[in-house]
């Protein structure tokens, strides 16, 4: 009777036992599918947005350029010699037709000399002349001859003169001298460059924009710009444009002029330029650090029921932090303006929308 007892209690625990391995098998094999379940629900990626809405802009760009004189030459001597004197002090300003230093001549009076000789003896050969063809001493050929000679001896005494004037050296305008490259006795060719001359209390701002601005752009328009090492911001007026586009840069060539009386701008330096073009009335603008380059462009991303949705579009101009949007965007979109390399079409997102 006992070892009946004790026989049933084994077989009720051993279908205990394996019951209870049975729904553990069952509970271990349901257990990964639902894990994968849970992990296959991200959550969605938080990022800042903005409404997109219009504004009016003041469309200005910002492009580089380079400030040169109002006037720069190198000054040469037209003729060889040996430098007799120098009348200018570097770095000081000389006025229109002062003498800048001369050349010596004395070789080229001594052959004024001889010329002036031949062309008096000439002349006298031709009045003669004259009186004998009066009295039909001699043809008209011949008197014709002698005066010929007579001429042709007096212009060479005036190319002579000519030279000699060219030994002295003279300012072609009123400016400031640059540092000399000669001392008296230096021997000049006119491949010599002496120094330069430059005018710059006025001076040019030279500087291009894309083909696409050419029709915005008026003689007379006004222009901000600043150099390197100093914050003032200087005006200057539009006085010259290209009449045609540069067909390699695609870009049109412009010049503006600056007054410079205090000299703080040298020619040579660059300018970054602010053209003001045509106010743009209910312009599209977003942040430039929201726009991604692409191959064919540049792309933005919006939101678009809770999912990201990748846009294509065409961009005008560039300021510090805004660009402006021609294309590609509407009114009432919402822009995403953070984590947008970490985006891909269709990722849930949750905006944080920023005025």
């Amino acid at each position: 009777m006992k070892l009946k007892t004790l026989l049933l209690i084994v077989i009720i625990i051993f279908f205990i036992g394996f019951i209870g391995y049975r729904i553990k098998s069952n509970v271990d094999k349901s257990s990964p599918s639902t894990n994968q379940q849970m992990g296959d629900k991200k959550p969605n990626t938080k990022v800042n947005g903005i409404v997109v809405s219009e504004e009016n802009f003041s469309n200005v760009i910002s492009v580089s350029g380079s400030i040169e004189a109002n006037e720069q030459v190198e000054i040469r001597s037209e003729i060889s010699g040996i430098v007799e004197s120098i009348y200018f002090k570097e770095g000081t300003n000389v006025s229109k037709g002062q003498i800048l230093f001369k050349v010596n001549d004395i070789e080229l009076r001594a052959q004024l000399a001889q010329a002036n000789t031949r062309k008096n003896l000439a002349g006298e050969n031709e009045r003669r002349a004259k009186l004998l063809l009066e009295k039909e001493a001699i043809s008209q050929e011949e008197y014709e001859i002698a005066s010929a000679e007579y001429r042709s001896l007096q212009s060479q005494a005036q190319l002579i003169i000519a030279q000699i004037s060219k030994t002295a050296i003279k300012a072609p305008f009123s400016g400031k001298i640059g540092l000399r490259n000669i001392s008296p006795g230096t021997y000049l060719t006119p491949t010599t460059i002496v120094t330069n001359l430059v005018s710059s209390d006025e001076v040019k701002i030279t500087f291009a924009i894309p083909e696409k601005y050419a029709s915005e752009v008026k003689l007379n328009n006004d222009i901000e710009f600043t150099v390197s090492g100093s914050t003032e911001t200087y005006k200057a007026s539009i006085y010259a444009i290209e009449p045609s586009v540069d067909v390699t840069t695609r870009t049109l060539l412009l010049r503006a002029r600056a007054n410079n009386k205090e000299g703080k701008l040298f020619p040579g330096t660059y300018a970054n330029v602010k053209l003001p073009l045509t106010a743009i009335k209910e312009a599209i603008l977003i942040p430039s650090e929201a726009v991604i380059p692409i191959q064919n462009g540049k792309k933005v991303f919006i939101s678009e029921n809770g999912k990201a949705k990748e846009v294509k579009i065409e961009t005008g101009t560039r300021t510090e932090d805004l660009i402006l949007v021609l294309q590609g965007l509407k009114l009432g979109d919402t822009e995403i303006t953070s984590g947008i390399m970490g985006l891909k079409p269709e990722t849930a997102v949750k905006v944080t929308l920023k005025k």
